[in-house]
């Protein structure tokens, strides 16, 4: 069965808004993220994947920056559970295997971190609070040489 949406990289010269408006949603709105948080200067440095529904609107994103970090994961709330989320980290670890890196690392919100576990990462050092919610660090071994 063919899944309802498919993931693309993203350029943001021209998906910026489309990212924007889920992270609004997601980070801003639905997790009271402070706006000023949200936003980075380095946003338009990174590799930005998105998820699009069957009508072509984007209803997730991810992103990798340069420094290998995974980011800004977000799928909004009607599309969770359908597998949109692990068809962009998928996209966002090949781009990361790529670029030969050894290693990603992210910062999970608590509440997300078995889905990352489920995808081989292992989490380090302690909890600790960011705009509010609780995070670890994980990471990943990619096993490509650096």
């Amino acid at each position: 069965m063919t899944p309802a949406f498919l993931v693309r990289s993203a350029r943001w010269i021209n998906d910026a808004d489309a990212i924007a408006r889920v992270r609004r949603a997601v980070f801003i709105e639905e997790q009271g993220v402070p706006e000023d948080l949200e936003w980075e200067a380095r946003d338009g440095d990174c590799a930005w994947f998105v998820a699009e529904g069957g009508e072509g609107a984007v209803i997730g994103i991810g992103r990798l920056t340069p420094a290998g970090h995974v980011g800004r994961m977000a799928v909004l709330p009607d599309w969770r559970g359908r597998g949109v989320g692990s068809a962009l980290l998928h996209a966002v670890l090949a781009e990361a295997r790529a670029r030969g890196q050894a290693e990603v690392r992210l910062s999970a919100q608590c509440g997300a971190l078995s889905f990352y576990e489920r995808h081989g990462f292992v989490a380090t050092g302690n909890e600790y609070l960011d705009a509010g919610i609780r995070h670890r660090d994980m990471a990943l071994t990619l096993g490509v040489p650096a």
